[in-house]
């Protein structure tokens, strides 16, 4: 007989309730910060090994202070905004950067968010010798970073690629074609910002004696208009967004020469069905390696540049039956022969040392499980620090391994999550530790995992939540329609095993996601606590083509977007309602995004199962969404008809019985609000009833000011009304 349903061990930490017995309010959560969860902002560790900057607020001002990394004595203020303002005014800097030598500051400010990593600063270089503060470009500058030797700062404007020199405080333009909507220049377009999460496209060499840059002509790229609701006559605005199936920006590769100020157009063949989705310089000025990937994204290449002119010679070559994720586990390591690089050809994600010369493939991670990403290269001890998934695909420790994958060692052996930020010189690492029921403590640790000290333990919030009466949050596992599940449970405070609750179904779904993560918090983890207060039982599954699980867990969704993982939630549904506290009549989803398109599908095929549902800026038909994202994993619409339309909510329309609320921002610049519109069309066509909120001028994130709250209050009051 198969199981359908085990609970796990870990019980929840500390009370379940006290005296008090407070109850949540969307107050606490989206305008008190009832729960604010405290970090360590502006950590960052100096090249002596010994000492670390950090952000602080002293009786209202914003200074940089230097600290000593084993006390944690402060030893003096590297920088204070009210004494060294901009205008006479207190300069409120969001973030800093130092330069290598440690001589300057970049100080970024008044942040103006273009899209999800495209951020507009005005920017100051501060000397700290000089004590002098130089505004680098009179206006909003993109992706300001410091030459190595800490003489020159790069940055964008207008679509153009720019440097200024400290020294002599004159400018130089390095590109003048650049022009909206037609020529990016040091910047990506908005495909590339979202897909392959990167947006700074420039990259100075390691001598400073070079810039190499993306330039994106984006002039056949199809356009997108939204509305922006802002005056008499709203104003349209557009953008380059190629849909599935059309037409990308033609990108090249170009590396400028400082001294000679020329320009080398690298020989890539530049056409509209590959993309170049990383560059990255070697540890010498003389070679460049780029990435290139075709339109499939199953077949991924590196070439070598070789300077000064620019000939190409290709390294490494390595094919999928379905598509190769693109990250950022990849370093160039000083033997000039070899570089450490991250595969899923063993069906797990593996970290690699690849010597190209001998063209030798040696495994670094262990086999049987995935590594999440490179943090650390100590290149004197020639070891390697990662991230993986070794013990469970919800937990995260750190690992130290040596190049020859002969000798590996966890070294942050807590059972949780491990997030990891290494520091110069490898001596010290900070590590941002939680569990499901444990808060993030940042733990300060040395190179062989030893805690060091604690620089923030959260212990403000969980005495916060001690207050309130909260629901036991567990791990378990379900069955979907062909394995187990991870799972989640938020059960009601004074749960009753004797009485039967409504059930709340959350989820994400996309390819490689997880939610269910031995981590603090899960997602919305304050509302749904809220609602578990007021009755509900809260579940989340991570379905088939979720991460962390090997390649043939993650790619069974190839082609066909939708259909294994709505099955999967049909079925823990249906799993669910077999349980004897459960309401098998009173279940219903909810998500955002894709997990908006999979609440959408659900209640659709699941119409039986599903009593309500709630879809946030979701995804209602493939074809209205981006290429890149779409095609790695469906092809093109015209190769894959029946992946697209067999699994979309659009078509479905027919099949709703259930309660249904569709939201959506109108100003969503990712997934358009014409998802929704579509869908809502088919839904009034089909003579269905359902509900729908949209929020002005929002993008993905639907937020900002009080539309949080109002959103929140909006879905809480669905939820009682309806389940």
């Amino acid at each position: 007989m198969r199981k359908l349903f085990l609970f796990g061990s870990l019980c929840l930490l500390g009370k379940v309730t006290t005296a008090q017995n407070k109850q949540i309010t969307l107050e606490d959560i989206w305008k008190n910060g009832t729960f604010r969860m405290k970090s360590v902002p502006g950590f960052n560790a100096m090249k002596d090994g010994k000492t670390y900057l950090q952000t602080d607020n002293e009786g209202g001002k914003s200074v940089i202070n230097v600290y000593d990394l084993a006390t944690g004595k402060k030893l003096k203020t590297l920088f204070d905004n009210e004494v060294f303002g901009a205008g006479g005014k207190p300069l409120a800097f969001a973030d800093y950067s130092l330069s290598t030598d440690e001589r300057r500051l970049l100080l970024y400010c008044e942040g103006e968010n273009i899209y999800r990593r495209s951020v507009l600063w005005k920017v100051y270089a501060y000397d700290l010798t000089a004590k002098k503060l130089t505004q680098i470009d009179t206006g909003k500058i993109l992706h300001a970073s410091f030459s190595p030797d800490g003489t020159k700062v790069a940055f964008v404007k207008e679509n153009n690629l720019f440097y200024k020199d400290l020294a002599n405080g004159g400018t130089t333009q390095v590109t003048n074609d650049g022009q909206r909507n037609k020529i990016i220049n040091g910047n990506c377009d908005w495909v590339y910002e979202e897909e392959f999460e990167f947006t700074q496209a420039y990259q100075w060499s390691p001598e400073g004696k070079h810039l190499a840059y993306y330039k994106f002509d984006e002039s056949a790229v199809p356009e997108y208009t939204m509305t922006v609701y802002d005056a008499l006559y709203p104003t349209p605005y557009k953008y380059k967004y190629p849909k599935a199936g059309e037409r990308n920006s033609t990108v090249g590769i170009y590396v400028y020469d400082l001294a000679a100020k020329t320009n080398i157009h690298l020989d890539l063949h530049e056409e509209q069905d590959q993309y170049i989705p990383r560059i990255k310089w070697s540890q010498t000025d003389s070679m460049l390696g780029v990435f290139r990937m075709n339109r499939h994204q199953n077949e991924l290449e590196l070439l070598f540049a070789h300077l000064p002119d620019g000939k190409l010679s290709s390294v490494y070559q390595e094919r999928n039956q379905y598509y190769i994720d693109v990250t950022d586990n990849f370093a160039f390591l000083p033997d000039n022969r070899s570089f450490l690089i991250s595969s899923e050809k063993s069906g797990n994600n593996q970290l690699y040392r690849y010597d190209w010369k001998a063209k030798l493939m040696q495994p670094i991670s262990a086999a049987g499980s995935d590594i999440e990403s490179i943090t650390g290269i100590d290149e004197q001890k020639k070891l390697v620090y990662y991230s993986a998934a070794v013990n469970s695909p919800m937990e995260r420790q750190q690992y130290v391994a040596d190049w020859n994958g002969k000798s590996r060692k966890c070294i942050t052996p807590e059972p949780g999550t491990h997030g990891v930020a290494f520091c110069q010189g490898n001596r010290y690492f900070l590590d941002k530790y939680s569990g499901l029921n444990q808060v993030p403590v940042f733990y300060l640790r040395d190179a062989r995992g030893k805690i060091v000290r604690s620089l923030e333990d959260n212990a403000a919030l969980r005495k916060k939540m001690d207050e309130y009466q909260l629901g036991n949050i567990r791990f378990t596992r379900i069955m979907g329609v062909k394995e187990e599940l991870n799972a989640w449970m938020i059960t009601p405070p004074g749960f009753d095993s004797t009485k039967k609750y409504p059930v709340l179904m959350y989820q994400y779904s996309g390819p490689g996601s997880q939610m269910v993560g031995d981590k603090f918090p899960v997602g919305d983890f304050f509302w749904h606590q809220m609602l578990a207060q007021k009755g509900y039982i809260i579940f989340c599954a991570d379905g088939t083509g979720t991460g962390f699980r090997g390649e043939s867990f993650k790619k069974q969704t190839y082609k066909q977007l939708g259909k294994l993982e709505s099955e999967d939630q049909i079925a823990v549904a249906r799993n669910l309602a077999k349980l004897p506290f459960v309401d098998g009549a009173r279940i219903g989803i909810w998500g955002w995004s894709f997990g908006g398109f999979m609440s959408s599908t659900c209640i659709l095929k699941g119409n039986d199962v599903f009593k309500m549902a709630i879809a946030v800026a979701p995804v209602t038909n493939w074809r209205y969404y981006d290429n890149i994202y779409t095609e790695r994993y469906m092809q093109t619409p015209v190769e894959n008809p029946e992946g697209y339309d067999e699994n979309a909510p659009e078509k479905m329309a027919s099949r709703l019985k259930g309660k249904f609320l569709l939201v959506h921002g109108t100003a969503d610049d990712n997934v358009h609000f014409q998802n929704s519109v579509m869908l809502a069309e088919q839904l009034i066509q089909n003579n269905k009833a359902f509900e729908d909120a949209y929020y002005p001028n929002k993008n993905h994130g639907i937020s900002g000011g009080n539309t949080r709250l109002h959103l929140y209050d909006r879905m809480t009051r669905f939820i009682l009304q309806n389940l």
